[in-house]
């Protein structure tokens, strides 16, 4: 196992501001309509990131439940909104840390689906990556990330089939990079132990990097880190005037964040202004969807942003709070789980 430790930032890229555009909307969207409400047995206490496999109509939620040991993965039909299991199924079967009363040690977290291999890599409060098959609908693998806290949001390589995920409760924080061919570990990238916390990742392809939010701290800016997942270094720093969190990557190489600021994944060029991005948004994940062109931002409020444009188009009027957002690119059904009730599911029904 290699560890590669980071002792200062690496090459800042602050470029000049692109012209501002103009906020064009502030209100709910007439036009999006809830269209089911899906109920979860047992009921939905608490929960974390959520996924779609597009192509074979899959919704998985990363349930912790309500109690220590209970934790388990929330599966749904996206084209019948319908649910269909849970993982594990029994009791007696290896499970997730459930909620131990702390988000520092609950689990599961982040979920992503490869659906070549039928399975799911899954972040969990012990600071261990679940390996899940949906075949089985078993967990087969349980790979130590060798923290104390939870390990938390990930993101998939598929040309290297390197999983990357995140564990920003532990001091230093630090990533680690994961083979899916062998299991195991193949080594890690430690941030200072001034950063506080490391948020959600996406893979670029075209670029052959990781890109990962990293929030602001007492003493610096937030910004987008790009990750080599083979190198296993980071290779770019990109600034930004916020502290972000979810994050996404939309067209013509364009990574929004969870405040606003999208950039180049390039050069960290600034293509917007996030203060003129005047409708609510946040959320610890963002969900850009090819199906409609548009970026869906987990908040309190679901932000819809024109990913050709990236104008603001307004927000879905949810009235419970969420951090988890998924979209489905065949239908474009938005799934929004809302502790209390269930997973919401909202179409644009109108032009």
């Amino acid at each position: 196992m290699t560890e590669k430790r980071l002792f200062s930032i690496p090459l800042l890229v602050v470029a000049g501001l692109a012209l501002p555009h103009r906020a064009t909307a502030q209100f709910p969207l007439p036009n999006y309509k809830q269209i089911a409400t899906i109920a979860i047995p047992g009921g939905l206490a608490s929960f974390d990131i959520s996924w779609v496999d597009s192509a074979n109509g899959r919704y998985y939620l990363a349930d912790r439940t309500a109690t220590k040991g209970t934790g388990r993965i929330d599966v749904i039909d996206t084209r019948q909104n319908t649910f269909l299991y849970s993982i594990p199924q029994t009791k007696g079967e290896v499970g997730f840390a459930g909620n131990t009363g702390s988000g520092a040690t609950s689990g599961p977290n982040g979920v992503v689906a490869i659906p070549y291999l039928n399975q799911l890599y899954v972040g969990d409060g012990d600071s261990t990556v679940k390996v899940v098959d949906l075949t089985a609908k078993a967990i087969i693998a349980s790979i130590h990330t060798g923290g104390l806290f939870r390990a938390d949001e990930l993101a998939y390589d598929p040309l290297d089939h390197i999983v990357m995920i995140g564990n920003p409760n532990d001091s230093p924080p630090y990533l680690t990079l994961i083979s899916t061919d062998t299991q195991t570990v193949l080594g890690k990238i430690f941030y200072p132990s001034s950063q506080t916390g490391l948020e959600q990742p996406v893979w670029d392809g075209q670029i052959r990097r990781f890109l990962i939010s990293v929030p602001a701290t007492a003493v610096q800016y937030g910004g987008v880190d790009a990750i080599d997942p083979v190198a296993m270094a980071i290779t770019n720093h990109f600034t930004t005037f916020c502290s972000p969190a979810g994050l996404a990557l939309g067209p013509l190489q364009r990574v929004m964040t969870s405040c606003g600021q999208e950039i180049d994944a390039r050069s960290g060029r600034y293509l917007n202004n996030s203060l003129t991005l005047s409708i609510p948004i946040g959320g610890d994940e963002i969900w850009f969807n090819p199906g409609d062109n548009r970026y869906y931002f987990g908040s309190a409020n679901v932000a819809v942003v024109d990913a050709e444009t990236s104008l603001p188009l307004g927000y879905l009027a949810l009235g419970v709070p969420t951090h988890s957002i998924a979209v489905d690119s065949q239908t474009n059904s938005i799934f929004v789980p809302a502790t209390g009730i269930g997973v919401e599911v909202f179409m644009q029904t109108g032009p």
